[in-house]
């Protein structure tokens, strides 16, 4: 129990430092964490072996499991459903070109210039074919973007992006047996009478029990996954579309969601985050960069010739154009949990790992620079540009 104690308080430690370098580079603490653990991990890698930092520890691998669970939730339900009825068309249009171009871009470079298998080269492309809602959701609110149609539009075309990529993960390496019918159809009835019990018990018990929606959600969240877990898939799967599903209900309960966040990014999501860093081989990047800039290019390339074209057709102004698409080209942590579904599941070896997530941080990065630094579009904002929330801004 001493030894749990230890490593749980040096992670959160690593959290918190996270959150105050973060908070002044004015980027994501996601990012932040992923860094703090490919840094940690070498460091106690070179100096007192691979064991001592505890990632491959089973409970602090279901904590990891966990807030990649709660965060593939929030991302769902911080869905705006008035985004996606008023502007589908762009939101759909743009979102589905914004995944298809990059998971047919980076599937083709990673099998045809690396000469990766196809089973690696399939999930190279799910991983990099996702935007991050984390990195775009904290520019809008900084910016102010979030307030107008078109920082909404972005939003909602994200959205659907990695909604695509939810869909192609299960899709593409879910095993199909009688164990994924029963997985489908348990999770069909589940997922189609949780909003209206969700309803009921918001209306019965809401602010009269101790979190009973908490608890609730939780239990259908953790349930799913068990499920999903035992028939060969993946618990987050169904953790997204659970939040999509309880959309409407989010934006009418403020601070029900809020209080999830600040469970979820506050105690479990640093010990995704980092535990994804850690497993990381920084020697292995070190050794050959070019493979890294290859899957970057093939990320970079394929948004950008897919996205600006479709852009141009809803938005006439260049800066908003590139803006737009710049926005679109980022990546976090959808690719970081499809990269990790690949390494636990054997698609993809720790070498592959450790590119794939060295490309998903440098395109939370760069593209992010870019749009802010050369096409940002001032004629949008009003007067009193939206202040920057200060808490639950960084989840996905």
């Amino acid at each position: 129990m001493e030894n749990i104690y230890t490593i749980a308080s040096l992670w959160l430690g690593l959290a918190v430092i996270s959150a105050i370098v973060a908070n002044h580079l004015r980027i994501s603490i996601a990012l932040v964490e992923i860094c703090a653990g490919i840094l940690a991990a070498t460091v106690t890698n070179h100096f007192y072996g691979p064991s001592v930092f505890g990632s491959n520890l089973e409970w602090l691998r279901f904590l990891a499991s966990s807030g990649a669970v709660m965060l593939t939730f929030l991302a769902g339900a911080e869905l705006d459903p008035k985004v996606i009825r008023t502007k589908w068309i762009e939101v759909g249009v743009v979102g589905l070109v914004g995944f298809l171009a990059p998971f047919l871009g980076c599937t083709a470079f990673a099998h045809f210039f690396l000469h990766w298998d196809m089973r690696a080269s399939w999930l190279a492309g799910v991983a990099l074919s996702t935007t991050s809602m984390a990195v775009v959701y904290a520019v809008m609110l900084e910016t102010g973007f979030n307030k107008t149609e078109f920082g909404k539009g972005i939003l909602g075309s994200c959205f659907v992006n990695d909604l695509g990529t939810v869909i192609a993960l299960g899709l593409l390496f879910a095993p199909f047996t009688y164990k994924t019918v029963v997985f489908v159809v348990i999770r069909l009835l589940v997922l189609g009478l949780f909003p209206y019990i969700t309803s009921f018990l918001h209306r019965k018990y809401g602010n009269k029990t101790a979190a009973i929606r908490v608890k609730w959600v939780i239990f259908v969240l953790f349930g799913l996954g068990a499920l999903a877990t035992w028939s060969g898939s993946e618990a987050v799967l169904p953790a997204y579309i659970a939040g999509i599903l309880l959309a409407e209900f989010a934006t009418q309960e403020h601070h029900w969601i809020r209080r999830l966040r600040t469970l979820t990014v506050g105690f479990l999501t640093p010990f995704y985050f980092i535990r994804a860093g850690s497993l990381v081989s920084v020697p292995v990047l070190i050794s050959a960069p070019v493979i890294f800039l290859i899957l970057f290019s093939g990320k970079i390339i394929s948004k950008i010739f897919g996205l600006y074209p479709v852009i141009s057709a809803f938005r006439k102004q260049r800066s908003e154009r590139w803006y737009y698409t710049l926005m679109m080209s980022t990546g976090l942590t959808f690719g970081t949990i499809s990269s990790l579904y690949g390494l636990s599941h054997g698609i993809v070896d720790q070498d592959q790992y450790s590119f794939l997530v060295a490309t998903v941080i440098g395109s939370a990065v760069i593209p992010t620079l870019m749009a802010n630094f050369a096409f940002f579009p001032h004629h949008l904002l009003s007067k009193q540009p939206g202040k920057l929330i200060s808490e639950g801004i960084d989840e996905e």
